[in-house]
């Protein structure tokens, strides 16, 4: 087995390279994408690497399922999160998904009509919508970091995987667990 003369530097890049990936896939300039960093620390007999990102990333990136159904064609089913069974979560108008959501609406400025009167929809009433059908079918998995993870990971050399005895699952949901708060 051939001995890396700078894994650091090897995992650095990976890290970068994740990062880069990761950020390019979400479609938004916000929060979250803002919030993406990783780190690599090496000690004497070990070495770390974390990610983080806003605590709702792993719901972005993993998907949540829905109250009452969940599309089993984008894979909701397979992901660890659920909305429950708490609807006030929904109308709560400003701490609210509800009120997520009309601050959303807002931001993105556009409002829909209502069909019986013709007239423009309130953003709060177009949050309340949204909500109530985000919290009923749930969110599509993007895999925005999932897949450049696995991209980069699996192009790491093999002797970095024998030498330390990695498994990407493993590592994946060490560091899932461990980055993203469920």
């Amino acid at each position: 087995m051939s001995e890396f003369k700078n894994i650091q530097e090897l995992l650095d890049d990976f890290k970068d390279k994740v990062i880069t990936q990761a950020k390019s896939n979400l479609k938004s300039t916000g929060a979250l994408k803002s919030s993406l960093r990783g780190y690599v620390k090496e000690s004497k007999n070990s070495i770390q690497i974390s990610f983080e990102m806003e605590d709702y990333g792993a719901f972005v990136d993993q998907g949540v399922k829905g109250n009452k159904s969940s599309n089993k064609g984008n894979k909701q089913s397979q992901s660890p999160f659920k909305f429950g069974t708490n609807s006030s979560l929904i109308g709560k108008a400003k701490g609210g998904m509800s009120g997520i959501m009309t601050k959303w609406v807002k931001q993105k400025g556009f409002q829909w009509k209502d069909k019986k009167t013709g007239r423009f929809m309130s953003y709060k009433s177009m949050g309340y919508i949204i909500a109530r059908s985000i919290y009923s079918k749930g969110l599509k998995p993007s895999l925005f970091f999932t897949k450049p993870f696995e991209k980069y990971f699996n192009q790491l050399p093999d002797e970095l995987m024998e030498m330390f005895a990695l498994d990407m699952e493993t590592i994946f949901n060490q560091i899932t667990k461990s980055n993203f708060k469920k």
